[in-house]
């Protein structure tokens, strides 16, 4: 049986690489690790993991169908763990960025039961920061 350690990366389709290039490298602290031109694929790195960009209208973006947007999402929502998890200042440092969080809540993820948050990115993909599990129950 396979076991799985972690997410490797993920592939989002988008029509403005330079704007979701933005969004992730200076609002979510993503650098972009890797280039290639011959594709049009935009890698960032998100920890031990990858976002990478495909443009829709490159030849593998236009393999995945229709652009995202609200009628046509490339996925539900993908969630990055981020450490140190201070609500307040990710909330000031995203509206500084023009972007307005959601609110924080408890949900379950592969670390447990944790604060998070979900915001959207330029393209609309929901993506949620998740803080540290909660402490065990004494």
């Amino acid at each position: 049986m396979l076991q799985v350690r972690d997410i490797d990366h993920l592939v989002l389709r988008v029509r403005d690489v330079a704007a979701m290039v933005r969004f992730y490298g200076e609002v979510l602290g993503c650098p972009v690790q890797r280039v290639d031109d011959r594709i049009g694929l935009v890698q960032l790195r998100a920890g031990r993991g990858l976002i990478d960009l495909i443009p829709v209208d490159s030849e593998i973006g236009r393999a995945g169908g229709a652009a995202p947007g609200r009628e046509g999402r490339n996925l539900d929502h993908f969630c990055l763990r981020v450490e140190p998890w201070d609500a307040e200042a990710i909330r000031a440092h995203l509206r500084a960025h023009g972007v307005e969080p959601g609110p924080v809540a408890q949900r379950f993820g592969a670390e447990g039961q944790g604060p998070s948050m979900y915001l959207a990115d330029p393209e609309g993909n929901t993506v949620e920061l998740k803080g540290p599990p909660n402490p065990p129950a004494a």
